[in-house]
Formats: structure tokens, sequence, C-alpha cells
């Protein structure tokens, strides 16, 4: 299981991201399932509209409905955890999208989690998701 985010999504999507390549390589040659949250699809398609327009946010739909990539129902010990993770990182805030994608490496007992580098300046305590940034 590789659990993506935000950033991964929209630098795969988007040609003109300095690390496109890096992560398109990563969502197309890993062996899977890509996983990921409803609010990280939420984010994503929001951005890759604004950014790239319908038609590339559609194509993001379509990797769901083809099973390329999954997105995970957070049960409620991962809502309290997102709840916990917000409340503890307000300043600067964390956000519930980025909560989400550690309360879901956490609850499923340590997959591997791609993001970029700066979705991760701060690391929740103990126990953590192992997070491997991409490269710079």
């Amino acid at each position: 299981m590789l659990i993506v985010d935000t950033g991964a999504l929209l630098a795969a999507a988007d040609r003109a991201d300095k690390d496109h390549a890096a992560c398109r390589a990563l969502l197309e040659d890993d062996e899977g399932p890509l996983v990921t949250t409803g609010l990280v699809i939420a984010e994503a398609a929001y951005l890759i509209c604004r950014q790239l327009g319908p038609a590339a946010e559609a194509a993001r739909y379509s990797a769901i409905i083809d099973g390329d990539l999954v997105v995970a129902a957070l049960e409620r010990g991962d809502w309290e955890r997102v709840r916990d993770l917000v409340t503890t990182y307000a300043s600067p805030p964390l956000g519930g999208t980025d909560a989400s994608v550690i309360a879901l490496a956490t609850a499923r007992r340590d997959p591997r989690c791609h993001a970029r580098p700066q979705a991760f300046h701060r690391r929740p305590p103990t126990p953590r998701p192992s997070v491997h940034p991409l490269p710079e």
C-alpha cells in the first residue's frame, strides 16, 4: 500500500510542476494499491481543476473509477486522530487534509507514505508513519 497526498497527485497531473516526473513515475510504477483519503481527493480535485481545468479533474475521478486509486474510508478513530492532530498542530495549522493522511497511515500500521517534503515539515508524536519524501 502506498498512501499519497495532495501534492503527489497534483504534481503527477501538472507537467509544469518541478516534481511532475518523479511523482508521475512513483504513481505509475508502484505496485500499489495507491490509497488516499476523501479529503485529499477534494483538495486535489479543486487544485487540479483550478490549475489545469475540468478535463484534468475528471481524469482523477477516472483513476478512482478504474481502481487505480483507492479512497479509504476514515473510521471514527481516524477522525478522532484528525481532530487531535489539527488541535495539536494549530500554529501554523497542519490542516485536516494532511492530518487525514497521517491518521490513515498510522491506522494502517506503518505503510509506505509518500508526500512532498514541505507537506510534513512537522511530524506528529509517535506512532507515526514512515514518511519518505520525494527527491528534491
